[in-house]
C-alpha cells in the first residue's frame, strides 16, 4: 500500500505492553470515535507485540492468545472497522518477535495471508532475533513481497530502528513507513535524543516513504510500559511540534481513554497536523538561530515550503534555559529588496506577527516551541 501522507492512529506499546486485550482494544476504537480523534485523522488503531499464543498450529499459522483475544481477531477487526477505523497488527522479522512470541521469518507469506484474512489494514514489523547471516534488506523485501501478494491493501510499517542503514535501502521493499531511530521512551531525553538523530535522515524522508521517530509519548506523564520520567505539558507540546513539523507519522501512545484536555488539544492541534499531512511532504532546512554568531546547538529552527506557497516555521528550544533567537529573511530567499515578507500565524496561540527590517525574534522558555505558519505579503 502506498500511502502518500503520514500515518496517524494509535498503537498499544507504549502504555501497555504486554497488558492488551480484546475488550481494551473495543474501548480504545470507542474512544478514537467518540473523542473526536478519529475526525482529527487518526485512523488506525494497532495491537503491538504480545497478541499471539507461544506456538504456531500444526498448519504453521499464528494464533491469537485465547485468553486475551477469545473471538479471534476476525472478530476484533470487525469492531474496529465497525468505528469507521482501520485495524493494525505486529510481527516481526526474526523468528521470535521482541517479547519473544513466533516472528515471520521464512513464514512470511502465509502470514500474510492470515493477516489479510483477519482485516488487517497495517503491520508494524521489527527487527528482533533475526537471522544474523541475512541482511535486513533481504527480510523486509521479502515481507513487502507477501503483503503486495496478499489480496488486502496493507500499510507496511517497517520498524528496524535505522539498523543496517536502513535509510539506503528502505524504499526497495515497498514500506510506507520505517523506524528511523530506536525505542522513545517517556522522558524529555528520549524526546531530544531522537530529534537530534533525525537531522541527518531528513533528506531519506518524503511520500510514499516516511521517517518514522517512533510512537507519541504526549500524556504518558510517567505511566504506562514506557513511562520512566515523565514530561511536562509543554515538553509535550514541542514533542508532538517535532514529530508533526518533521513529517513523522503520528501514532498515539497514551491511553485515549483517560486522557485530560491538556493531552487532547495538543493532540488534536489541526494546524500542526495540517502541516504533518501537506501533500508536498518538503524536506526541512535548519537556518542559523543567531545572524552573525555562532550556532546555538541547543536551539533549532526549521524552515518548510508547503503546497500552495505558505512556510512553516518552527523554534524549538532542548534545553532547560530560557532562549532568544533571531531568524533572518535572507535564509529564506526573502531579502529585503525582493519587497516582501512574512506574516507569521501562531498556530498554538492564534497571534499573528509581521517580520520587519528582515529579522523575527522570538524568545523561547525552557523546553518550549513556537510554530508558525507563514504568508509571504508585500513590505
Amino acid at each position: 500500500m502506498l500511502k502518500l501522507t503520514p500515518a496517524m492512529g494509535w498503537n498499544s506499546w507504549n502504555t501497555f505492553g504486554n497488558e492488551i486485550n480484546e475488550q481494551l482494544i473495543f474501548d480504545t476504537a470507542d474512544t478514537m470515535v467518540d473523542s473526536g480523534l478519529l475526525s482529527h485523522g487518526y485512523e488506525y488503531l494497532v495491537i503491538d507485540d504480545c497478541w499471539s499464543e507461544k506456538t504456531r498450529d500444526e498448519s504453521g499459522h499464528l494464533v491469537p492468545d485465547h485468553v486475551k483475544f477469545p473471538h479471534g481477531m476476525k472478530a476484533v477487526a470487525d469492531y474496529v472497522h465497525s468505528k469507521g477505523l482501520k485495524f493494525g497488527m505486529y510481527s516481526c522479522a526474526g523468528n521470535l518477535t521482541c517479547a519473544g512470541y513466533p516472528g515471520s521469518y521464512e513464514h512470511e507469506f502465509i502470514d500474510a495471508q492470515t493477516f489479510a484474512s483477519w482485516g488487517v489494514d497495517y503491520l508494524k514489523y521489527d527487527y528482533c532475533f533475526h537471522s544474523p547471516l541475512i541482511h535486513g534488506k533481504y527480510l523486509y523485501r521479502r515481507m513487502g513481497l507477501a503483503l503486495e501478494n496478499c489480496g488486502r491493501d496493507i500499510l507496511f510499517s517497517a520498524c528496524s530502528w535505522g539498523a543496517d542503514e536502513t535509510q539506503e535501502w528502505i524504499k526497495t521493499t515497498g514500506a510506507s513507513m520505517w523506524r528511523s531511530t530506536g525505542d522513545i521512551v517517556d522522558t524529555w531525553n528520549s524526546i531530544r535524543d531522537l530529534t537530534l538523530q533525525q537531522e541527518k535522515l531528513h533528506p531519506y524522508n518524503g511520500v510514499g516513504c516516511f521517517n518514522d521517530m517512533d510512537m507519541l509519548i504526549v500524556g504518558m506523564h510517567g505511566k504506562g510500559n514506557v513511562g520512566l520520567a515523565g514530561c511536562t505539558d509543554v515538553q509535550y507540546r514541542t514533542h508532538f511540534s517535532l514529530w508533526a513539523f518533521l513529517s513523522s507519522p503520528l501514532m498515539i501512545g497514551c491511553d485515549i481513554r483517560n486522557m485530560d484536555e491538556t493531552t487532547k488539544k495538543i493532540l488534536t492541534n489541526d494546524e500542526l497536523i495540517a502541516i504533518n499531512q501537506d501533500p508536498a511532504a518538503r524536506q526541512p532546512y535548519r537556518v542559523h538561530v543567531d545572524f552573525g554568531y555562532p550556532r546555538n546547538e541547543d536551539v533549532i529552527i526549521y524552515v518548510r515550503h508547503l503546497v500552495g506557497g505558505k512556510l512553516a516555521v518552527g523554534f524549538f528550544n532542548l534545553s532547560d534555559k530560557k532562549a532568544a533567537s533571531h531568524l533572518n529573511m535572507d535564509e529564506l530567499g526573502l531579502p529585503v529588496s525582493c519587497g516582501k515578507t512574512l506574516s507569521l500565524h501562531n498556530v498554538w496561540d492564534g497571534k499573528t506577527y509581521t517580520v520587519d527590517n528582515g529579522t523575527f525574534h522570538w524568545t523561547l522558555e525552557p523546553f518550549d516551541c513556537g510554530v508558525f505558519v507563514a504568508d509571504i505579503i508585500d513590505l
